[in-house]
């Protein structure tokens, strides 16, 4: 793994930087990670010119305990797939903002992203703790549960991610997926149903996998 070269990617560094001041919405078929304006209790774009990481470097150099530039440097790590540097970073940052549910919720994407859903479990309870109505933790949460084959859990974290948010299509997918895994094609077409109303798109993909597991064209 890289530890530190970013000049293969420094487009996409700069992009990603700016891509911080608009919503994003990065759905898998699974996991998500949802728009957020702030981390580390500050606005999170503070960089301007072509030399985004030597200025967070430059920032850190002066002061360590800069909790907004350890964030922007494990977003770096983050972006760049070098995920338990990430961690690293993230968890530096959490040291000095000990009660930042988001940077909670960053160390869970990237655990998942690691394959490693038990530490990815406790990140986004830890996350939840602090911000009990984000909705796209308790999916997450759900998603790392289903990886480790805890099925109950799994619809348990799903279910309070629809209930904060009822049009929550990723959540709403997710749990119909994981009714046919329990062999529930009842619950699953409920939610298929619920689709229906308000994502056409997302409740034909989740028909699919309907089918698929049902052994139907």
């Amino acid at each position: 793994m890289r530890t530190g070269n970013f000049m293969p990617t420094l487009k996409l560094c700069l992009i990603g930087t700016l891509m911080l001041l608009l919503p994003i919405l990065l759905a898998c078929s699974k996991g998500e990670e949802p728009s957020e304006k702030k981390a580390a209790g500050k606005a999170v774009n503070p960089y301007s010119n072509v030399t985004v990481y030597d200025e967070v470097q430059q920032k850190l150099k002066e002061n360590p305990n800069d909790a907004e530039a350890l964030y922007h440097l494990a977003d770096l790590y983050d972006r760049d797939a070098q995920y338990k540097e990430a961690i690293d970073t993230y968890k530096k940052a959490l040291k000095i903002r000990p009660a930042s549910g988001y940077i909670y919720f960053k160390i869970g994407t990237a655990y998942d992203r690691l394959d490693q859903p038990a530490e990815a479990v406790t990140a986004f309870q830890s996350a939840i703790k602090l911000m009990p109505s984000y909705a796209v933790a308790y999916n997450n949460l759900g998603i790392a549960y289903g990886k480790l084959n805890k099925q109950d859990q799994e619809i348990t974290a799903l279910k309070k991610a629809i209930k904060l948010r009822p049009r929550y299509s990723s959540a709403r997918y997710n749990l119909g997926v994981t009714y046919m895994k329990t062999g529930n094609k009842q619950a699953a077409m409920g939610e298929y149903k619920a689709l229906k109303d308000f994502d056409e798109g997302t409740a034909e993909a989740l028909m699919k996998e309907i089918e698929k597991a049902s052994g139907t064209k």
